[in-house]
């Protein structure tokens, strides 16, 4: 893959992933407003259902940071594991992939 394509894609993830972040904080503010009657089970659910987006999003910006380091490298488009290309059909559908999809299924096996 070209690496301004490369570049192009991860500047398009790294603006998605700070606008969910940005987004967790607004809802958060939003919920803080809300009349002390009207907290229920659904406050408790929603402040879950946050944490665990704020993981997947922790865990998405540091894969980007993973995806700029090999850009700048020289090795971006490369699995971490074999040094295999990663098609560009799947780097157009998931920029922060880091292996190739046989790769990533065993990976995921353990």
């Amino acid at each position: 893959m070209d690496s301004d394509h490369a570049r192009e894609l991860l500047a398009r993830e790294r603006e998605r992933i700070e606008h969910a972040i940005a987004g967790l904080g607004d809802e958060a503010q939003a919920g803080d407003q809300a009349e002390p009657g009207d907290r229920g089970s659904e406050d408790l659910y929603q402040h879950e259902f946050d944490a665990g987006l704020a993981e997947d999003l922790a865990a998405q910006l540091a894969a980007l940071e993973r995806a700029e380091t090999r850009l700048a490298a020289g090795i971006y488009g490369l699995s971490v594991d074999s040094g295999e290309p990663i098609p560009d059909e799947r780097l157009e559908a998931l920029p922060l992939a880091e292996r190739t999809v046989e790769e990533q299924e065993l990976h995921e096996r353990g």
